[in-house]
């Protein structure tokens, strides 16, 4: 699957290259650029409703074979860089992202395991679960972790990050969510041992009880490739991309050049991670034994 919900983040990338604060309709081209070349190439596009979700069903942009999950909560979050509580974004909900004719639900949750506010962030998620649930959507959480104390002014995160995201797993996957959107469970500029980082996914595997696939957090797509492939082989459903895929397009002079690089470049990206998710990965409903669709199937659905 590929992300575009981006809002804050792809602001501040956008303004470098235009010399001037992105306003809303540079935001809506740039989405619906991408979901012209990537929806066709994607099980599911993930998409904000501020300049991505409405504007691509409006502009007939959605491939037919592609679903749509939309994001619930609001960019950035409250609180102090060590105790960050996730808001869910005003006047939106799983009901009107059903209503729209939305697949699925996405929540990105800030949290550290251990931390005073975690029980707050664990609310939230069984409250957009149960929500989500009355709604038949698909939720999708994807927490992410970040450092406290000196762990980043020392670099110790790049240690515990192992621990944080599979404990993350464990606390988060029992709440009722339908897939967990999670982080590589190590960092590759500091961990090189491969070994490692594939005990690292097999423990995040044992620790979801849900279908579990990787995001991209931005690393460069060499580096995201190899993430796909290792976390795949250790039980992984696939992946949700976002910035690995398409993050050079935020600095180039012209449209066009955007345009292109999305349908070369990052429709080969794609067909590339996909394949390595095609080959090792774990499907989603032997994950959660879905049955077959035999005679007789509507009875029990």
């Amino acid at each position: 699957m590929c992300a575009l919900d981006h809002r804050g983040s792809l602001q501040k990338m956008l303004e470098g290259v235009l010399g001037r604060a992105p306003v809303y309709q540079d935001m809506v081209d740039f989405k619906l650029d991408m979901c012209r070349a990537l929806s066709s190439q994607s099980s599911a596009m993930l998409l904000d409703p501020l300049f991505g979700a409405a504007q691509s069903i409006a502009s007939g942009l959605l491939s037919s074979h592609s679903g749509l999950v939309v994001s619930l909560e609001e960019t950035g979050y409250e609180g102090d860089a060590a105790a960050r509580i996730s808001r869910e974004l005003a006047n939106w909900s799983a009901a009107k992202v059903r209503r729209m004719g939305a697949d699925g639900a996405k929540l990105l949750l800030y949290y550290r395991p251990g931390v005073d506010v975690a029980a707050v962030q664990l609310d939230l998620v069984r409250k957009l679960a149960a929500d989500c649930d009355a709604q038949d959507l698909v939720f999708v959480v994807e927490p992410v972790g970040y450092a406290i104390g000196d762990e980043a002014s020392t670099g110790r995160y790049s240690t515990v990050k192992p621990d944080v995201v599979i404990q993350t797993a464990k606390d988060i996957s029992p709440l009722g969510i339908d897939v967990l959107k999670a982080e590589f469970p190590a960092d590759l500029k500091v961990e090189k041992d491969e070994g490692r980082m594939l005990e690292f996914c097999k423990r995040l595997d044992g620790n979801s009880e849900v279908p579990w696939i990787i995001l991209s957090a931005g690393v460069d797509f060499s580096s995201f490739q190899r993430e796909v492939e290792i976390a795949s082989k250790a039980g992984a459903s696939g992946f949700l991309a976002g910035r690995a895929l398409w993050q050079e397009a935020t600095s180039m002079k012209t449209r066009e050049q955007r345009v292109e690089f999305f349908h070369t470049t990052v429709v080969e990206r794609l067909r590339v991670i996909s394949a390595l998710a095609d080959a090792y990965g774990t499907p989603w409903f032997e994950r959660v034994g879905a049955p077959s669709i035999v005679e007789g199937w509507e009875a029990g659905y």
